[in-house]
């Protein structure tokens, strides 16, 4: 029996997960800059991004 399934799957989990944490950061940096802009006066002369 060989255990390289085993290993793959951990290789995968250990690119997988924190590659879906990035995605989901990235997503709520970019939401949260979209609320900051519609409410802050310092960003209302700038150009929308």
């Amino acid at each position: 029996m060989t255990h390289l399934p085993f290993i793959v799957t951990a290789y995968g989990l250990g690119v997988l997960i924190p590659l879906g944490f990035a995605l989901d950061a990235f997503r709520r940096v970019r939401t949260a800059r979209r609320r900051l802009a519609a409410i802050d006066p310092r960003l209302q002369g700038r150009a929308r991004r």
